[in-house]
């Protein structure tokens, strides 16, 4: 995320948190593959993605723009982009930046994407100004953001409510909002983009599937700050994270995660 975020970002870089955004993001990638070809990415295509990561998105976008295009990824943490740049495609390069003031050139891209940024980083409008910066004149700017109190889990259990509370309030209690996705559409429209569209979708999982794990082990990256902002004690967490492991993976046991907005528009 960005240096400029008021508060702390609280996802911690630690052993793992890779892995965790990789299962993210191949959980994600039907839906991001149908809204890339609802914009129309194809071959030739200059495209950014913003807050980047350890490239969940740019591969994606390798493939769809070919050789001919190109694809820059954006991120301030460095250990992301060293794993991403030792997997990258030839089309793909990664710059370590600021995502308000990112120095690339101004209108270089067809296409600027950013996912999980606006909710987690704050400031959503000066994100948005400066990708109307970088993209081209009726280039696409596009965003996924997350409904965090859409994560529901059935049967309920304890320890499920007591790491969902925790993840709201570590986000929220640094400045975060997990809620931006009710408000994103109108945001965007506010910024002045064209042919703004709106389509929101949400992901459900079982034990068998991938993303079993999701929820505990976010709550995992957020570990430090959850005990910072005094939400759960150390051995309060641990024994949550437990029973909640446990139940996630009852053969009856199923949940929902976020409801994630995407929404787009073309740069005036």
């Amino acid at each position: 995320m960005t240096a400029d975020f008021s508060g702390q970002y609280p996802i911690e870089a630690r052993q793992g948190e890779i892995e965790r955004l990789h299962v993210q993001a191949a959980a994600m990638a039907p839906e991001t593959e149908r809204m890339l070809d609802l914009i129309g990415v194809t071959e030739g295509w200059s495209c950014l993605d913003i807050g980047c990561g350890p490239g969940g998105i740019t591969g994606l976008l390798s493939r769809r723009v070919g050789p001919a295009g190109r694809v820059v990824g954006l991120d301030m943490n460095a250990g992301f982009l060293e794993h991403a740049r030792a997997v990258a495609p030839g089309n793909v390069a990664f710059k370590l930046g600021n995502a308000y003031e990112s120095a690339l050139p101004a209108g270089a891209f067809d296409l600027v994407h950013m996912r999980f940024v606006a909710s987690t980083a704050g400031a959503p409008e000066r994100l948005l100004a400066e990708a109307k910066r970088l993209a081209r004149p009726g280039g696409v700017i596009a965003l996924q953001e997350p409904d965090g109190t859409s994560l529901n889990c059935h049967p309920t259990h304890p320890a499920w409510d007591q790491l969902k509370a925790a993840l709201l309030g570590a986000f929220s209690g640094v400045g975060a909002d997990l809620a931006l996705a009710r408000r994103l559409y109108h945001i965007v429209r506010q910024a002045g983009l064209a042919e703004v569209q709106f389509r929101p979708f949400i992901l459900g999982v079982r034990a068998t599937d991938p993303m079993v794990d999701y929820l505990p082990s976010t709550v995992e990256s957020l570990r430090g700050t959850i005990i910072g902002l005094g939400l759960l004690t150390d051995a309060e967490l641990s024994a949550a994270l437990a029973l909640c492991r446990d139940h996630l993976r009852q053969p009856d046991t199923s949940f929902t995660l976020y409801t994630v907005a995407q929404v787009w528009g073309r740069n005036a």
